[in-house]
């Protein structure tokens, strides 16, 4: 492994929520939602359908398209999945 030029490698305990729901307008959603020590506070979250994936907190959650852009979601099932993850992400802080 000469050729590479590491600027991490750290190995963790995370804590993984695996939820799956149907918003009220018959959108479903199964969701990874990692807990980690890293990303200051924020939760890594994995759309199992797409495979899309993104660091999440409140300021990206009040963050206008954001949602939409990251998991290709039109403007109404981002709004159905921002009102879970403000259930689940909560502030970010820097402990987890």
């Amino acid at each position: 492994m000469n050729d590479y030029d590491f600027m991490s490698d750290t190995t963790e305990d995370t804590s993984t929520r695996f939820v799956t729901f149907i918003t009220p307008n018959l959108k479903r959603f199964d969701l990874a939602i990692t807990s980690t020590n890293r990303f200051y506070g924020k939760k890594l979250i994995t759309d199992l359908q797409s495979g899309r994936t993104a660091i999440v907190g409140q300021d990206d959650l009040d963050e206008e398209g954001y949602l939409e852009f990251t998991f290709k979601l039109t403007e109404e099932e981002a709004t159905d999945l921002r009102q879970f993850l403000e259930l689940v992400v909560g502030t970010v802080n820097f402990t987890d």
